[in-house]
Order: C-alpha cells, then structure tokens, then sequence
C-alpha cells in the first residue's frame, strides 16, 4: 500500500504548525495571552476526549504513568503554553517558530544532563551551530539590535517543551502516544485554571467580541493541535520518526511567509541565517544511528 496519503498529511501537518504560529499572534491582538491560552487548551481537550470517547480504546495509567504524566502537563501544557503565549506577545511569529524548532537539540542536553545520556560529536556539532543560530535572531531578529524580552520567554517555552518530551520518551515504552496527548493536554488545561482565574482577578482579561476571532480560535485548537497531533502519531507509526521528523523544517518556513503575509512582519537577513544555521544544526544533531529509529514523541502539545 502506498504510504503518499500519509506523507500528505505529516505535510498537513507541518502546514498547520506553520500557521498556528501566525493565528496565534493574530488572536493576541484581541485576546489577552493567559486567556487565548487557556480556551484553545479547552476546545482542543474536548475535541481530544470526544475522540477518545468514539475510540473508546484509551489505555488505563498506572500510578507511576499518572505521575510522570502530572509532568508532562506540567512542562508541555501549562508551562509551554504559558511562557509561548507571553513571549508572543512580544517577539513574532517568524522569531517563534525558529526558537521553538530549537527543542530537539535542548532535548538531547537535557537527556544528558538528567537522564545521563551520551552526547556524539555530531550532536556537538549541530549543537554550537543551532545556537549561533538562536544568537542571530534574538539579537538581530528584531526591530532594534537587543535581547528581546518576548524571544527569551520564547526560549523558556521551548525548554518547557524540551523537557516535557523527556517526559513523554519515558512513557512510550508504555503507552500509546495518542493516549499521552490526550491526558497531557487535558491534565495541562486543568493545571491552567488558577492561571487563567488570577489574569482575570487582577483585571487583566481581555475577550474578543467578534464571532470571526472566536472561529479562527476554534479552528486552530481543533485542527492545528488535535488533528494535526493525530495526524503526525499517525505519521510515524506508519512511517517512521526519522522519515516523519523532515516535515518538522517546514514549519518555521511556513510561519515566516505567512507572517509576511497576514501580519505584515518584515522577514529580515537575521532570521534568514539563523533559520539555516538552525535547521542544519538540527538535521545534523537529529541523524539517528545506523539500524536506530529515534523514539517517537506524541506530537507537539
């Protein structure tokens, strides 16, 4: 059977991605961060529960999934949500996209650190070049010559995210990676309620009042995160992690044409160089081993 049908939706997929980036700072312009955050988390956890419930084939955790599950949600969800939507508020799409593309080499030095894990020349390599890449468009990226404080919340995300995979590896020997998405994101809405009550308390809540911005919002939580997180588990089960995570260079492309276009942000040389530098610095770290497929993840939270 040809696997094209699969292909064109890991390309979905990367389109989504793209896009949910350039959507996300669109609705910041009507939506305060914490509160965009926590009603996409919502609708896409009910979108995600009445897939599980037609399914009806969840797995049941045991104690210690439950827990390293908390985790997940935790660094994922809450955590990666929290800090993204902040940062974007005031960095770009484009800036977003790149320094989010920057977490499967943090994985690979978080796994050194904590879990003890080797770290190959190569991954080195990849590395130093993927964080000269980062410099370039932190520092050059923006309007003005500086650190921006949205790019560095952005980078605080991206750790979040990093270390929320580490996470979800360990859980995969054990559960399906549909099941983990599913959890992770509802458990992650729930630990987003006292966020979203205290932005409300200290009277900081904006909500739009035009029904357009409330259907763009439905259609990036339905489609951008839980179809497309299908989608992508979909993906490398049947094709592979390694073949999968190519599609993963789209996004960043995507976000900074679209930006262009929707938004009207300027793509400048500083984030043309430091999107290469990235890519090439994750291609060359991400090369798995001969005979090795790396370890699914369960799609981006």
């Amino acid at each position: 059977m040809s696997n094209h049908p699969v292909f064109l939706r890991l390309l979905g997929v990367s389109l989504l991605w793209g896009i949910n980036f350039v959507a996300s700072a669109y609705l910041l312009r009507d939506f305060s961060p914490i509160f965009l955050s926590y009603s996409r988390l919502i609708l896409t956890s009910l979108f995600l529960l009445s897939i599980a419930l037609i399914n009806r084939k969840m797995h049941r955790p045991t104690k210690e999934e439950w827990i390293i599950l908390l985790f997940v949600g935790l660094f994922g969800t809450l955590f990666n949500q929290f800090f993204y939507f902040i940062g974007l508020q005031h960095s770009t799409a484009g800036n977003a996209s790149m320094i989010l593309a920057l977490s499967p080499i943090a994985t690979t030095f978080l796994a050194r650190a904590f879990l003890g894990e080797a770290v190959t020349l190569h991954k080195l390599i990849g590395a130093g070049l993927a964080l000269t890449g980062v410099v370039f468009i932190v520092l050059f990226g923006g309007a003005t010559l500086g650190v921006s404080k949205g790019d560095l919340l952005l980078l605080v995300a991206m750790l979040a995210l990093s270390a929320s995979l580490l996470f979800i590896r360990k859980l995969s020997g054990s559960m399906p990676s549909y099941d983990i998405t599913i959890l992770a994101t509802v458990i992650g809405t729930v630990l987003m309620t006292p966020a979203a009550v205290w932005e409300a308390s200290q009277g900081h809540m904006h909500v739009s009042q035009h029904a357009s911005m409330w259907f763009i919002l439905t259609l990036v939580a339905i489609f951008g995160q839980g179809l497309a997180s299908f989608w992508w588990n979909q993906g490398i089960s049947v094709v592979g992690a390694s073949a999968s995570s190519m599609f993963m260079n789209i996004p960043p492309f995507v976000a900074i044409v679209a930006a262009y276009l929707v938004l009207g942000d300027p793509i400048r040389a500083a984030q043309i160089i430091g999107g290469i530098l990235i890519f090439t610095g994750v291609f060359i770290s991400s090369r798995p081993k001969r005979n090795q497929d790396p370890k699914p993840l369960a799609g981006q939270l």
